[in-house]
């Protein structure tokens, strides 16, 4: 049996292909695609050029730059870019990250260890324990760390003076992250998500790094169903990649690609069947909603946090879905997208008319966005 084959069972084992989160068996693959240096960074422009700046004249000073914090989506380059930093710098790297460090003497070991001038890269730094997060206050100010001996009245605090060093952190959710530990990064990036002629770029590098022969409207074809995520971008590449080098001549064009990716079950809007699960559960089974996150997680048969963090956020993104007061609502896109005509409720709802225009003994138009299930847009 092919890879191409086996496929649509992946979903089924919880795996999504258009998932932002890496899997594990994927790090040597993204390690090859990585750039080494930030002019070979596609996209990002803005954050590019602000970091080349601090980093530039934080080289022709001789110090190590502030510290600096990337936030965005998963699978937008936040790994990528701080392991270019410790590249242009030409100093060490160390990873970690926030969930790995549960106490304080964890972080103290590895801050002790750096040399000077390294960089230590800790993704998502939100998640870090609060005992560490005390610790690295001290070490980002002062280049300190306090190590508490003993327990007790008799517990001592033994200040341990560290190489200055350069913290990059990186977060998918920037507002769960302490004021305190926020003020302290020097530099803020936020990586936002790519647009389709900007993964164009990136799937034309990643084909020639991977030997794969791919036309122009094959890499259109993949970014469009990519999300804007890079990462996404480069791990469909590698499934059409699978299904040309098996069932077509090895050239990755747009047919090829349509083809593969219908095979992996990934329409032409990025979504996979998780979210159409969702979609479908919503119009057909409620109505379009509005529902709760609850009801609707256990329709399509997943865990409530499954739905809201990995379904949700593209779905709300491409205007499929809305988060209102009462619950979930599925807009007229979805309706559409699933080939189904939206009702009335929804389609007046959406192009923001009121009853009165409707005409004569026109029924009042649910307002789906109100907290109040009696307050219509004909009330105000």
């Amino acid at each position: 049996m092919t890879a191409a084959d086996e496929a649509p069972n992946a979903a089924d084992d919880g795996v999504t292909l258009v998932s932002a989160q890496a899997l594990p068996e994927e790090r040597d693959a993204e390690a090859t695609l990585r750039p080494r240096r930030l002019a070979d960074f596609i996209a990002q422009n803005r954050v590019r050029e602000q970091l080349e700046l601090l980093l530039q004249g934080a080289m022709r000073r001789g110090a190590p730059p502030d510290h600096i914090l990337l936030s965005g989506a998963p699978g937008l380059g936040k790994t990528t870019l701080a392991m270019i930093i410790a590249a242009e710098l030409g100093v060490g790297l160390r990873i970690t990250s926030g969930p790995a460090i549960e106490r304080s003497g964890d972080l103290a070991a590895v801050l002790t260890s750096l040399s000077r001038g390294d960089v230590l890269f800790i993704d998502e730094i939100h998640r870090i324990a609060r005992p560490a997060e005390e610790l690295l206050y001290s070490a980002m100010e002062d280049f300190r760390v306090d190590v508490v001996v003993g327990k007790g009245p008799g517990a001592t605090a033994i200040p341990l003076d560290i190489e200055p060093f350069t913290l990059v952190g990186a977060t998918t959710r920037a507002g769960l992250l302490t004021g305190p530990m926020r003020d302290r990064f020097g530099f803020v990036g936020h990586l936002d998500f790519y647009e389709p002629d900007e993964l164009d770029v990136l799937l034309h590098r990643s084909a020639r790094i991977l030997g794969v022969t791919i036309t122009d409207d094959g890499a259109r074809e993949i970014a469009g169903r990519s999300r804007g995520t890079p990462r996404i971008a480069n791990r469909l590449l590698r499934r059409v990649r699978d299904y040309a080098e098996v069932r077509a001549d090895g050239v990755v064009t747009a047919d090829v690609a349509k083809a593969a990716l219908r095979v992996y079950d990934v329409d032409d809007l990025g979504l996979d069947r998780l979210d159409k699960a969702v979609l479908t559960a919503l119009v057909r089974s409620f109505g379009g909603g509005p529902v709760g996150l609850s009801t609707l997680a256990v329709a399509v048969g997943e865990q409530p946090d499954t739905v809201e963090e990995v379904c949700e956020p593209y779905l709300v993104r491409a205007g499929l879905l809305a988060r209102t007061p009462r619950g979930r609502v599925a807009t007229a896109g979805a309706w559409r997208h699933l080939g189904l005509t939206p009702p009335d409720r929804i389609a007046f709802a959406e192009r923001g008319l009121r009853p009165d225009t409707m005409g004569d003994g026109a029924e009042p138009v649910l307002d789906l966005f109100s907290a109040d299930p009696d307050i219509g847009p004909g009330s105000v």
